[in-house]
């Protein structure tokens, strides 16, 4: 039952908050309806009703007392002006049928006080006339054929009543959705500017409003933008540093190696100091992905494609299937460098390579196929780790220093997407890029 009802509840703060101004007013509408028709209604309509039978009484009794029939028709017409009472005599008429034409609340409440007033057959008709009740009465020598109002059975603070209440209990609403909703802004703000700082786009702009907790909650959010924002650029500008420093000594130690010669020895130190240079790269290619490049609105299936034609362009066979225009924010740069990544690791091993692009859920894919070895599926979340390296597949000579992945997961992520990898249906390793739109 609490889950049944946790599925229908707003999942929204906005609908939450109406929600919890809503419900305590609609209790409130209920009571006071509830009271209202079991006290004032109820107690209105029987003494309105007893009104009208305590003069039609009156006037059975002025005629019971004198039957003449000047008195009769002096009778009538002092109760036509002075009751509200239209009443005709129908001589020698009996009331065959008994049974009242409604079953309203008014007409209850006049049987209840015809009978508490006259000793007498009768019956109501309050449906044959739209604005005036009838009351047929059985007398000795016919039929007493009463016609009144049926403003003087009815009352009509009753819909006064329920107006009021009903338009007071939206005037409030509409107040209440106005002022959430003035409330709830801030904080959408919030989530953007959170949403907006996780995929690396710039949310300089952003200022703390509204309520106090959530001026806090924007300032405390400031405070971690400037952290993070700091701690990047401090790695991002340690690694360029200690890379650029590296490489002047490693210039200088293959400048030395090559005047020593060919031997063996000469020709290790060489090697290591190609991976040495490799890995440097590497920490280069790190740091220029989290730099400061700014997203840009770009045509990812444009720039997949371009990355897709310059692999043809060094002999690799690729299939590309893309759908039409994808403009989203990217910083070009770096993620042109890691769809590169990807796309020359898929060619480097397999012989077929398959890479598409379109829209789904919410989210633009690029999934990248080849029909190579794949990786292990007890390793495919340890690729991602720093110089983590595949042996069985990737050997010395083919593989990189194991940053590449590493590094694409972060630009990825950067961007607010995430990267997954899973078996090819060609064979080899898919690669899943997932961008949120």
């Amino acid at each position: 039952m609490a889950a049944l009802l946790k599925r229908y509840l707003p999942k929204s703060l906005l609908g939450r908050s109406l929600l919890i101004i809503v419900m305590p007013l609609i209790l409130l509408q209920l009571v006071s309806g509830t009271i209202f028709y079991e006290t004032h209604w109820d107690k209105i309509t029987l003494r309105l009703a007893r009104s009208v039978a305590g003069d039609v009484g009156a006037v059975v009794n002025l005629l019971h007392r004198d039957l003449d029939p000047k008195t009769r028709e002096t009778t009538f017409y002092i109760a036509s002006r002075n009751m509200g009472l239209s009443i005709d005599f129908r001589k020698d008429e009996v009331l065959k049928n008994l049974k009242h034409k409604g079953s309203g609340l008014m007409e209850r409440m006049l049987v209840r006080a015809l009978r508490e007033s006259i000793s007498k057959p009768f019956r109501i008709d309050s449906e044959s006339m739209r604005r005036h009740v009838i009351i047929d009465l059985q007398l000795a020598d016919g039929v007493l054929h009463i016609v009144t109002s049926r403003k003087r059975l009815f009352s009509s603070t009753t819909y006064v009543f329920v107006l009021w209440m009903i338009g007071t209990s939206l005037i409030l609403f509409a107040v209440a959705t106005i002022f959430m909703r003035n409330q709830v802004k801030p904080i959408r703000r919030l989530a953007m500017a959170a949403e907006d700082f996780g995929k690396g786009r710039d949310v300089s702009n952003f200022k703390p409003e509204g309520a106090s907790e959530v001026r806090q909650a924007a300032a405390e959010f400031l405070s971690m933008r400037d952290r993070i924002s700091r701690q990047i650029r401090q790695r991002t500008d340690m690694l360029a540093g200690v890379s650029h420093d590296l490489r002047t000594p490693l210039t200088r130690m293959r400048l030395e190696l090559e005047m020593l010669g060919d031997g063996d020895a000469a020709g290790n130190l060489k090697s290591d100091i190609t991976d040495m240079e490799h890995m440097l790269e590497g920490y280069l290619a790190f740091a220029r992905g989290e730099g400061t490049e700014k997203p840009l609105p770009t045509n990812l299936t444009a720039l997949v494609e371009g990355v897709v034609v310059q692999a043809r362009r060094k002999g690799s066979q690729i299939d590309f299937h893309g759908e039409s225009e994808l403009l989203i924010p990217l910083r070009p740069n770096a993620f042109k460098r890691s769809i590169t990544n990807l796309v020359d690791n898929a060619v480097r091993f397999g012989d077929h390579v398959t890479v598409r692009i379109g829209e789904r859920e919410n989210a633009v894919e690029v999934i990248i196929d080849d029909d190579g070895p794949g990786i292990p599926e007890d390793q495919r979340d340890e690729v991602f780790k720093p110089f983590y390296r595949v042996e069985s597949s990737r050997n010395q000579g083919t593989g990189g220093v194991g940053l590449g992945l590493t590094i694409v997961r972060d630009v990825i992520r950067g961007h607010g997407g995430d990267i997954e990898l899973d078996a090819s249906p060609i064979g080899g390793l898919r690669v899943r890029v997932r961008l949120p739109i």
